[in-house]
């Protein structure tokens, strides 16, 4: 089973979290603070990390937006708030998914499962490389070029970018892309997809104000062009 990471500074939930994802098989590292976090993921390599964002030393976001600087580890923020902006700000930190306090262990352990199974298929797939443009994608590494250049992206950037490339020219609404990408159990709104477009723009975009891959189609969601020389 999967290695998960469990950063939470409250020691009766991170034990009462540890205890039920050790019996469903899981194997549970906890770190109390951010700091401590984050020498433990690059030392670690968990397959995914449930991450408190009131945390001492260095926040949830911090750790989250640290993190996806070197690695596409998934990421469950967990908010004890029901404010819009956090879930926001850590998706656009690079989160995978969020979930508010107080929750089931059988909600998060659905969520687990759920974005497990996703990295599981993709990382599972046959080689595929496409060169559109000047953004190149080889899926078997996982890996994006622009121009030549390597640009690193958080596993949900990748396989929204993925999916849009798969099905150039063709307008794919919001609600498409968070089955393909997010899958059919995720529960969240076609913000999530506004999200990542916006910060995948910032990343392979000569201009993300004016972009030329990535376009927005009015009223319907997303759709992924050439630009004509």
């Amino acid at each position: 089973m999967a290695t998960v990471l469990l950063v939470e500074d409250d020691v009766t939930l991170a034990e009462t979290v540890k205890y039920n994802l050790e019996r469903e098989g899981y194997t549970v590292l906890h770190a109390a603070d951010g700091v401590v976090a984050l020498e433990m993921a690059r030392r670690e390599h968990p397959d995914i990390l449930v991450l408190d964002i009131m945390l001492p030393r260095l926040d949830g976001f911090s750790v989250c937006r640290m993190l996806r600087k070197e690695s596409s580890v998934p990421v469950i923020m967990l908010t004890a708030r029901q404010d819009e902006y956090d879930r926001i700000a850590g998706l656009e930190m690079g989160a995978d998914d969020y979930l508010p306090k107080p929750f089931s262990m059988g909600e998060l352990h659905a969520r687990i499962r759920a974005i497990l199974r996703r990295s599981d298929r993709t990382q599972g797939i046959d080689r595929d490389i496409m060169q559109l443009g000047v953004i190149k994608l080889d899926a078997g590494s996982r890996r994006i070029w622009r121009d030549n250049n390597e640009v690193q992206l958080s596993q949900k950037e990748f396989d929204l970018l993925a999916c849009l490339m798969r099905n150039r020219g063709l307008a794919l609404s919001r609600d498409v892309l968070l089955e393909r990408v997010w899958g059919m159990d995720y529960v969240g709104d076609g913000r999530t997809v506004d999200v990542h477009i916006r910060w995948l723009r910032e990343k392979i975009e000569a201009d993300p104000s004016t972009p030329e891959y990535l376009q927005t189609v009015r009223g319907i969601g997303y759709r992924f062009d050439v630009p004509r020389n």
